[in-house]
């Protein structure tokens, strides 16, 4: 197969993988050649489905930015995806049949009221252009089978994204001191995780800083009016049906999430 087909078919194991709730092998046993910039491509392939089929980008999520998601998935660096108007749960409960295997993650999500566009964007220039942040409890689920991944399959994989609920929008401001928040992530009535800013590479907004200059890369930018999700302050947790999650960050509240 030639390059662009290889990204073709895997853009169509993904999305029917996605349709249909099936997870598949790694995309990287099937194709070898497949690498962390194809994966990118392969990502791109299914965001403009989605968009054809009437999504919205909302915003942008950055993923395996703390040691122990990058030990648990085996990994050395963050990777990134996009997040669309449906994947934002705005009631307290979800069908947990919509996934394939999805775990949870405390985050903080950065609602932007500038454009950041890289390079040499910093944790300064985040600061300046953030309204608010948020509390937020991230579905994370994975099309691959086992999550038997390498960066390649979970970057093509729109970086294990499935969905997310966001606490009150808190203003941005020096005292909440974010690389000290410790966050506690709960499921059903037990501490299953805890974790302060700091693991999100140093500074959750550190992370908004690297993702800027990422997407430069490819001539994209962080838009006004979109959120970023910066990272999770711990590892993920599964969840099923029946299971209560919730994630509480200091400063910023609680957000909780049935999942039926």
């Amino acid at each position: 197969m030639t390059g662009d087909a290889i990204l073709a078919a895997a853009a169509a194991d993904l999305w029917a993988a996605h349709r249909d709730r099936t997870p598949i092998p790694p995309l990287t046993q099937r194709y070898p050649s497949l690498d962390v910039a194809g994966a990118y491509a392969v990502q791109q392939v299914n965001l403009r489905r989605r968009l054809a089929a009437g999504a919205t980008v909302v915003g942008r999520k950055i993923g395996l930015t703390s040691a122990p998601m990058q030990a648990l998935l085996g990994v050395d660096e963050p990777d990134y995806g996009y997040v669309l108007d449906g994947m934002v749960i705005t009631g307290d409960t979800i069908d947990a049949a919509q996934f394939c295997s999805p775990r949870v993650e405390p985050e903080v999500a950065f609602l932007l009221r500038s454009t950041l566009r890289g390079p040499d964007v910093t944790v300064a220039d985040v600061r300046a252009a953030t309204e608010a942040v948020a509390v937020a409890l991230e579905i994370v689920d994975s099309r691959i089978a086992d999550w038997t991944l390498t960066l390649p399959d979970t970057v093509a994989d729109n970086a294990s994204s499935g969905a997310v609920i966001l606490g009150d929008w808190v203003p941005y401001t020096d005292d909440l001191a974010l690389p000290r928040a410790a966050a506690t992530l709960r499921v059903n009535d037990r501490d299953v995780a805890t974790g302060t800013g700091d693991a999100v590479m140093g500074d959750p907004a550190a992370a908004v800083a690297w993702l800027a200059n990422a997407l430069a890369d490819y001539g994209a930018e962080l838009s006004a009016g979109q959120f970023v999700m910066s990272g999770s302050f711990t590892a993920a947790e599964f969840v099923h049906a029946g299971d209560v999650a919730s994630t509480t960050v200091s400063g910023l509240g609680t957000v909780s999430l049935t999942f039926t």
